[in-house]
């Protein structure tokens, strides 16, 4: 990198003392004397006073460092130990561990560039909480570290509710099922028996227990589950009051027909979920004459109103996606944003990316142009009204003309041959006072994949639309299965007389055949299960790499810049790429481009990366969530027989789920009986050594439910002809037994009186 030549300002040609400190704060990269020599234009002799220049500032306590990299003296020692405090685009911010300074200054922030490597040398990626020690530098943007070593972890908050032993100790049983032991409680800090309360260790050493910091209520109480999840995978639910004040700014400003594709004539509709907190897309559809469609997908334009840069636009980009949970909805933009001025609205005028379709009579969509529009919605349906409407025979023109548009996209997507799996989704609905009202198996209907098939065209439409202006792409990847994952599932199929072939093309199409061949509904299950497993999980990166799973060469998310920041950035690259850009009142406060700021552009990598990570993080929290809803569900049905379908066989017991409902549970293998199992690995079944009894993967059972746990979501089983107290572990040690467990606050306490969480292996993923 060329380093901009500076004037030494100094009576002897050298720079002064503090265009040094100057010059080392504004370096995009480690300033040693080398690039300061460079930086002032000195030679020969001005070098070597130079270096005594340097070395005086260093006595003097200016400077800190060596030859190759000098920082200010003073703040951030040059090693030290660091706490990740957030990740940003993927890249750890973090803090001085310790931070005391004179004058009460806030610490630092520190960039940490994290070590590459490769195979046994590559190191996992840092995290929230994290430390490190490191050597740090002064850089152009601020401070920056290096990654000496990787330290132990000190788990800064635990989450789990206040319980006491028989001894009257304060214990912090944890919520998250795959901790096992409680920890003691030093300070309760004003906390009650049973409550919800956030703890930290009270020191290094894990003898001297915890201290509540917050208490955050009832566990059990409408609201709390999603909040134990918020809090577990540390999601951000509050925003900055600077984010804030900016969505307020941007939901003021005024729409203009003149500079818009006036739309509003359409009759366009979105059909959404009966408890859709927002509404990010809309379509309608028209004959063309010739056997084909005319169609438009209209979809919010985040973009005008979230510009890069801002806070709002950072905060966004920190939270990746909205998270949907069953009693509330933590959303990527301000409610003033995602669900007013940018959701699609009926009756009000609303800015809208539209995509024009032009579909033929095979179904294969032949053309697309993209505009800034202005739209007002017709109606915003229900998915189980419209398919009413259309089965009743009384939906409108333009409700049929939808359907009739899908039944053409839907013949080219069986062409296509996607990859057809099905995977029930359980939906919980709450009564008015947050209580759980169902539980069920979301049905799927025509209305789910009209709406599905528009969205993946405009998606389509959009990755293609910037390939041909050979513009940055943020595609949406789902890679072919791995070699490896292949190998397993043809050893797995082969275990009950099934062939997969190593040497054909593997598709979707592949996969689909070998299901429909499946008559067995049990068997079928197994099959599906096993080819689920084989899939690699979908992410988002600026090299295309396909849509296996949906059997398309090219796809990017288009269709929901409301909460998924993954479109956002589609949009912007649209604006710039179609010269979409819309003029805005010079005197607002925002940034005046609505397209991709030139760091996104050129870090695209990163940023693809970042929001891949926290859409997992949202999947696990609304997983986690769902769980513990179900658990709560069932906690008043314990001793009730169910009927279920084992999902998984290891050594130390089975895992089976609830048909219908979806609640997955342990069998601990010590409730088969007294007959000891043998473990097959490969064929994943465990085997009675004596009498041949096979539990497998898919086998349909009847299962008594022993328990359910709320807090972590956990379910045990038993079989359901299990004679009391057969299979049941005692209490170990033989003057311990008649102390045995007994339950406090809805937990087993142990033989010493100490809180424990049941013990529950991990759900298998």
């Amino acid at each position: 990198m060329a380093i901009r030549k500076q004037t030494p300002n100094g009576p002897d040609g050298l720079p002064t003392r503090q265009q040094v400190l100057d010059f080392i704060a504004a370096s995009e990269e480690p300033a040693g004397k080398k690039e300061i020599a460079r930086g002032f234009g000195l030679k020969g002799t001005e070098k070597i006073a130079l270096k005594s220049l340097l070395k005086d500032m260093a006595e003097e306590g200016l400077i800190d460092g060596n030859r190759s990299a000098f920082h200010r003296m003073g703040g951030v020692p040059k090693v030290t130990v660091l706490r990740v405090l957030e990740i940003e685009d993927g890249q750890p911010l973090a803090i001085p561990d310790t931070w005391q300074p004179d004058d009460g200054a806030p610490p630092p922030r520190v960039r940490i560039i994290e070590p590459r490597g490769k195979g046994k040398a590559a190191q996992a990626a840092l995290k929230v909480g994290d430390r490190v020690l490191a050597r740090t530098e002064e850089a152009g943007r601020g401070l920056i570290a290096h990654v000496m070593k990787k330290l132990p972890t000190r788990t800064e908050q635990v989450l789990g509710v206040v319980e006491f032993d028989g001894a009257g100790k304060p214990w912090l049983a944890p919520v998250d099922k795959r901790v096992r032991n409680a920890v003691q409680i030093a300070d309760l800090g004003g906390a009650s028996e049973g409550q919800l309360v956030l703890g930290e260790p009270v020191s290094k050493s894990p003898r001297a227990g915890l201290k509540v910091t917050d208490v955050l209520g009832d566990p059990l109480a409408p609201r709390a589950f999603s909040l134990i999840a918020i809090h577990k995978h540390g999601i951000p639910f509050v925003f900055p009051q600077e984010a804030l004040d900016e969505a307020a700014i941007s939901a003021r400003i005024a729409l203009s027909k003149d500079t818009r594709e006036d739309l509003r004539a359409l009759p366009i509709v979105a059909i959404d979920p009966a408890d859709a907190r927002d509404h990010d897309d809309a379509i309608w559809a028209e004959p063309d004459g010739e056997g084909g469609f005319r169609a438009v997908v209209a979809i919010a334009d985040v973009s005008f109103y979230v510009r890069p840069g801002g806070a709002l636009d950072r905060e966004a980009r920190k939270r990746g996606n909205s998270v949907y949970f069953p009693d509330r909805v933590v959303p990527m933009l301000p409610e003033v944003l995602s669900a007013d001025v940018c959701s699609l609205k009926v009756g009000a005028d609303r800015a809208a990316m539209a995509c024009h379709l032009t579909i033929d009579a095979a179904g294969r969509v032949t053309g697309w142009r993209f505009t800034r529009a202005l739209v007002r919605i017709a109606e915003v349906i229900a998915y189980e009204e419209a398919q009413r409407r259309i089965d009743a025979g009384e939906a409108a023109p333009h409700l049929q003309n939808l359907w009739a548009a899908w039944r053409l996209l839907e013949k080219a997507r069986d062409a296509r041959d996607p990859l057809a799996l099905e995977l029930p989704e359980r939906r919980v609905v709450l009564d008015s006072a947050g209580k759980i009202a169902e539980i069920a198996i979301r049905e799927r209907l025509d209305a789910h994949r009209v709406v599905e098939d528009f969205m993946i065209s405009a998606n389509v439409a959009a990755a293609k639309a910037l390939e041909a202006k050979v513009a940055p792409v943020v595609y949406r990847i789902h890679e072919p299965p791995s070699r490896e994952k292949l190998v397993a599932l043809k050893d797995y199929l082969a275990t009950f007389g099934r062939k997969l072939a190593l040497g054909q093309v593997i598709t979707p199409g592949l996969f689909n055949r070998m299901l429909k061949d499946v008559t067995d509904e049990a068997e079928k299950a197994l099959v599906m299960d096993a080819v689920l497993r084989s899939q690699t999980q979908a992410y988002y990166g600026p090299r295309n790499a396909g849509h296996f799973g949906l059997a398309l060469g090219s796809y990017a998310h288009f269709t929901s810049p409301i909460r998924r920041y993954s479109d956002l950035l589609v949009h912007r690259a649209l604006v710039d790429s179609w010269h979409l850009e819309q003029p805005r009142p010079e005197a607002h406060e925002i940034a005046a481009t609505s397209g991709l700021a030139d760091r996104d552009r050129s870090d695209l990598a990163r940023i693809s990366d970042a929001i891949s990570k926290a859409e997992r993080r949202a999947m696990e929290a609304e997983r986690d969530t769902i769980d513990r809803y179900v658990a709560a569900w069932l906690a008043g049905r314990v001793g009730e027989v169910f009927d279920t379908r084992i999902t998984g066989v290891q050594k130390f017991g089975l895992f089976a789920t609830i048909i219908g409902l979806g609640g997955d549970g342990l069998v601990p293998v010590s409730t088969l009986g007294a007959e000891r199992y043998a473990h097959d690995e490969k064929r994943q079944v465990l085997v009675g050594e004596e009498t041949g009894e096979t539990f497998a993967m898919g086998m349909m059972i009847k299962l008594r439910l022993a328990e359910a746990n709320p807090l972590t979501g956990a379910l045990k089983f038993e079989p359901a002809d299990m004679a009391e107290g057969v299979g049941r572990i005692e209490p170990r040690g033989g003057r311990q037994q008649d102390r045995g467990p007994k339950k406090v606050g809805g937990h087993l306490v142990g033989p010493r009186g100490r809180p424990r969480n049941i013990r529950h292996q991990g759900r298998r993923k």
